[in-house]
């Protein structure tokens, strides 16, 4: 749809993704603003604000919005350089990460996007103790005096187009730096990787969220995500609303709906909860979990063999906008866990699941697997 010839106020949703994405994809994008991850410094964010770049949501184009600056544009976008020199972006990710590969999103510029970018890559654990006014406070001096680290190559850009970047790199990184040649709009940038613990949680044997998004947990796939996706359940804050939970079509064939979600760290599970939080006249009738230890294995085959895998907690009631707390006297396994298939019978939503527990003993003293067999 063009945007010259559509009605003023329209909404138009960027729908530009390739039809197959890379493998990296799947990890844990770091640069989402509801997992803490932040904007920290911009050269100049005049047309469009820095933190815009974080949103979790697909970019859109509102037919006719403007400000006090001009045409109102979801992303980062920067005003026409008229002399040398480029626009750069800080970002702060949500937890220290090594990255697998990125995406810049330059959905919606059409004819201001920049001609090339490039990324930088920073670790400075230190900066994720300071507090907001601390970090907001450091000048472009300060942050270009920082030990940033190539992390992709002066790149080309198109306008309206997902520049999908494979990166083969063990560093782990906390800061990532977003150069723009020379000026220019990104709608998006999304970071994806494995999130790395702190060490002494392991050598602690804290107890942790395994599933949470901000531990490395994340959703690799679900049966029906009609009305909300499954990756929902794994972020850290209450859910605000209904809209910000995972929730499946009305079911009308028999069976029921399911998602499984890989856990951050395999662990062994203490306690689980199952909010409804916001699902009133649309919360499951009942709530199943089952699980199994499976760290090599190919995401479809875990697909595959999910309903075979063994009951961690039997089918629970549930009830509406409440938080249901399962004890270790309601659990049937008691070894290291992977994977966990959460089952809602028959259909409906919920907003968060919290997979409480410790990281398995195995992973703190080696750091290798428990048991590098296939579960059968």
């Amino acid at each position: 749809m063009s945007q010259n010839t559509s009605e003023v106020g329209q909404i138009i949703s960027a729908n530009n993704l390739p039809d197959t994405l890379p493998a990296f994809t799947k990890k844990s994008n770091v640069a989402d603003s509801r997992l803490g991850a932040k904007s920290l410094f911009a050269t100049d964010d005049f047309f469009a604000d820095k933190s815009r770049i974080l949103n979790p949501d697909a970019p859109i184009f509102i037919v006719g919005k403007f400000d006090d600056n001009g045409k109102w544009m979801d992303g980062w976008e920067t005003r026409r350089k008229r002399h040398l020199g480029y626009d750069y972006l800080v970002i702060q990710l949500a937890r220290p990460t090594k990255i697998a590969g990125l995406d810049i999103d330059t959905s919606h510029f059409t004819g201001n996007f920049p001609s090339s970018a490039s990324v930088d890559a920073l670790y400075a654990p230190e900066l994720l103790q300071q507090d907001e006014a601390e970090l907001t406070s450091l000048s472009k001096e300060d942050w270009d005096g920082k030990n940033w680290q190539t992390l992709v190559d002066m790149t080309p850009l198109q306008g309206h187009n997902h520049e999908l970047i494979e990166i083969d790199n063990e560093q782990t990184v906390t800061h990532i730096r977003l150069n723009i040649y020379p000026d220019g709009g990104v709608a998006r940038l999304r970071i994806y990787g494995d999130i790395q613990l702190d060490a002494s949680l392991n050598t602690q044997g804290e107890m942790l969220d395994l599933a949470g998004a901000l531990n490395g947990g994340r959703a690799i796939a679900s049966n029906d995500a009609h009305f909300g996706a499954a990756s929902n359940l794994l972020l850290p804050t209450k859910a605000p609303n209904m809209g910000d939970g995972w929730e499946t079509r009305r079911r009308r064939e028999p069976g029921n709906d399911w998602c499984i979600i890989a856990l951050g760290q395999a662990g062994i599970v203490d306690s689980i909860e199952i909010d409804t939080a916001h699902f009133k006249g649309n919360y499951p009738d009942k709530v199943s979990i089952q699980a199994v230890y499976s760290p090599n294995t190919p995401e479809q085959t875990l697909v595959t063999q999910s309903m075979f895998w063994d009951t961690l907690l039997e089918p629970q009631k549930t009830s509406a906008d409440d938080v249901h707390h399962f004890g270790k006297d309601k659990l049937q396994l008691d070894t290291p866990i992977t994977h966990i298939r959460v089952n809602i019978f028959p259909d409906g939503g919920i907003s968060r699941v919290r997979v409480y527990g410790k990281i398995a003993e195995a992973n703190i003293d080696t750091g290798t697997d428990v048991d590098s067999k296939e579960a059968k």
